[in-house]
């Protein structure tokens, strides 16, 4: 992840905030099976350093212009690169102190406070965001990612409808309704909206991860091949990529490919579910799926 170089001037300082969301913004794929895991995106550790000498830059800006609410947002986005959440959420509700109509910075806190497992509080500065700007798109998606969390799949779709109209090349919009659409069953629509999302980034892994278990829901397992080598291409250590690719292989009667798949995600996560009930499968530990 690159870590926001300092600009000494206000403009260079508004052009970072505006990054802070993707810097805190992360993905989730949902399987709907019983034995699915729900993953939510970590940031990235800084390991280079960098992120020390950036919140020590910003925190001299801070220190000249203390009224400055978007240096508090940018530090505050340093800040959770670093792992660092409720100095984070300090920086953001600085922020908010001195603008109190700044939508990214309500954004940027919610999505900190999800890290830390503050869904209500997130929840609630989502919602405050939007009534900051009812225009930032954001603000609708991350909302709609603690309400599809939280069952509330209607509430979740109309958010995402919005971030859609809103931001229409937004590739995180579209691969959110997706998983809304997954959890109801709708698996035909939820890969379209996967197409979506990944015509408009092919870089990120999962779009494909999320569109191979609709693929695998419709018996399309040679597309839900192709998709698992596309996440794993981008990241090899995601063991539910590795675990639903087996199940793929598994259900093509590919049982070798799939045995490698199981084993190479148990390796990554030994308690992962798919991949401990496909070996077990697969090795005659209990009923085949073709029984």
């Amino acid at each position: 992840m690159t870590v926001l170089k300092l600009r000494a001037s206000k403009a260079g300082l508004i052009g970072a905030t505006a990054l802070a969301a993707v810097a805190l913004a992360g993905c989730e794929t949902y399987g709907g099976g019983a034995t699915a895991t729900r993953q939510f995106a970590v940031l990235e550790s800084d390991q280079t350093g960098a992120t020390t000498v950036n919140i020590t830059s910003l925190t001299d800006v801070i220190q000249r212009n203390p009224n400055d609410a978007a240096a508090y947002v940018t530090r505050g986005a340093a800040y959770a690169r670093a792992g660092q959440f409720n100095d984070a959420i300090g920086d953001f509700t600085k922020a908010v102190q001195i603008d109190p109509n700044s939508a990214s910075a309500y954004n940027n806190r919610a999505l900190a406070n999800r890290q830390i497992g503050r869904n209500d509080a997130a929840l609630q500065d989502f919602s405050k965001s939007i009534s900051a700007d009812p225009n930032y798109a954001p603000a609708y998606i991350g909302r709609a990612n603690v309400l599809r969390a939280q069952g509330d799949l209607e509430g979740a779709t109309t958010d995402l409808n919005q971030a859609i109209r809103l931001a229409p090349e937004s590739a995180e919009a579209y691969h959110a309704r997706g998983l809304v659409r997954q959890k109801q069953g709708q698996n035909t629509q939820a890969i379209a909206d996967f197409d979506a999302a990944i015509d408009r980034n092919p870089f990120v892994a999962a779009p494909y991860a999320a569109r191979g278990q609709s693929l695998i829901a419709t018996n399309q397992y040679d597309k839900a091949i192709e998709d698992y080598n596309a996440a794993l291409n981008v990241n090899n250590k995601d063991a539910t990529s590795w675990a639903y690719r087996g199940l793929a292989y598994e259900k093509s009667n590919r049982r070798k490919e799939a045995v490698e798949s199981y084993q190479r995600a148990a390796q990554i996560e030994p308690g992962n579910p798919v991949a401990k009930q496909g070996l077990g499968r697969v090795q005659g530990g209990v009923g085949s799926l073709f029984n």
